[in-house]
């Protein structure tokens, strides 16, 4: 058996409900799962997650190779016992980072400059899986490259080419059987490219499916047929992962496609700035109106912060600077995304997915 596998509960659709299983535990699909980029979500601990029902989060390679130090997580015990985090954990291979810093990429691999001191680096798949390997994450992703959009035809068909060329060397270099290794599928939003690079992954027999290199300036209108010619090549029984996707309409229309698990650094950015998702749609917490409201941000949300505390009371931890502002909105936006999949879920098992569907749509589209 794979480290991982996919067991569906119920379709509706193309929409899928299931479990997914690896070595260490399990997870419910679809599944958000926030990033704790340097081992922590930003303004959360683990208790907060773990309260909050968070199934798997998400850890940045890149940053943690280079603070404190694979070899340094590893020691103490891991990424999940390093964070105090019991659940699952994911570690991307760090190549959307890297390929933000206008690195030197050949075949071999990527030359960069580390973001804390400027010294050179040189990354390549087989390091990308011995550090993933040291961080001890339940899932790790192959090293891939991830053009900027729009790129000429000719930069996406070399970044197609790359990423299955290094995808091979990855499942050589992979020797840990309890951690589970994902591919990525590439190609813009060229659906051809799309389907040939979900093609050239799958006959390489990965654990699960991550699709890459959308959401980084296409609109939704261009994601979604490139991200349903990759799915159209993705066997039933693996995991099928949307990468970096995560505003509400984006999340329902790719569960619509049959998308299992996603994660997104916007719930906490926009918390971070005052955004609250909700069920009216985005509700900025900054504004005046809000100075005298004793109503929760949103009053359909069941989190701890609309249980608790006002509109005007947030507002008023922005106006005065309290980091605690920061916190309560980015603990609010991941508990309502939880929400969302939640819905989600219930939805597909009654068989009312396209309900639930247009009315996000009608709020978030």
């Amino acid at each position: 058996m794979h480290p991982v596998h996919f067991e569906l509960l119920a379709g509706d659709g193309a929409a899928r409900t299931g479990v997914g299983h690896t070595a260490r535990g399990s997870y419910r699909t679809p599944c958000f799962m926030p990033v704790g980029t340097r081992g922590a979500i930003k303004y959360l601990s683990a208790a907060d997650y773990e309260r909050l029902g968070a199934e798997i989060v998400l850890g940045n390679t890149y940053h943690l190779m280079l603070r404190p130090g694979a070899e340094t997580v590893a020691h103490l015990g891991g990424l999940g016992k390093f964070a105090g985090w019991g659940g699952l954990t994911l570690t991307d291979s760090g190549g959307f980072q890297v390929f933000s810093l206008d690195p030197k990429v050949d075949d071999d691999g990527v030359t960069f400059k580390s973001t804390y001191d400027g010294s050179k680096l040189r990354f390549t798949p087989e390091l990308a899986v011995h550090t993933q390997e040291l961080l001890g994450a339940d899932i790790q992703m192959v090293l891939d490259v991830c053009p900027p959009l729009p790129s000429p035809p000719e930069v996406v068909r070399r970044a197609v080419e790359r990423t299955s060329m290094w995808a091979a060397r990855a499942k050589v270099a992979h020797q840990r059987p309890d951690q589970a290794l994902f591919g990525i599928v590439q190609g813009g939003v060229d659906e051809v490219m799309r389907a040939e690079s979900a093609q050239r992954t799958v006959e390489l027999g990965f654990d699960g499916y991550g699709i890459g290199g959308l959401s980084v300036g296409e609109t939704r209108a261009e994601m979604l047929p490139a991200l349903a010619a990759a799915i159209e090549h993705l066997p039933a029984d693996r995991p099928r992962y949307l990468m970096g996707v995560g505003d509400p309409a984006s999340l329902v229309e790719a569960v619509a496609l049959g998308v299992d698990q996603f994660d997104c650094v916007m719930q906490t950015r926009i918390g971070r700035h005052g955004t609250a998702l909700t069920s009216t749609g985005k509700l900025h917490i900054k504004n005046a109106v809000h100075a005298l409201s004793d109503e929760p941000m949103d009053a359909e949300c069941g989190c701890e912060v609309c249980a608790r505390h006002s509109r005007g009371y947030i507002r008023h931890l922005f106006q005065v600077g309290e980091p605690t502002a920061a916190r309560l909105v980015s603990l609010h936006n991941i508990a309502w995304t939880l929400q969302l999949m939640a819905r989600m879920r219930d939805a597909i098992t009654a068989g009312t997915f396209n309900d639930l569907r247009r009315h996000e749509l009608s709020i978030w589209g």
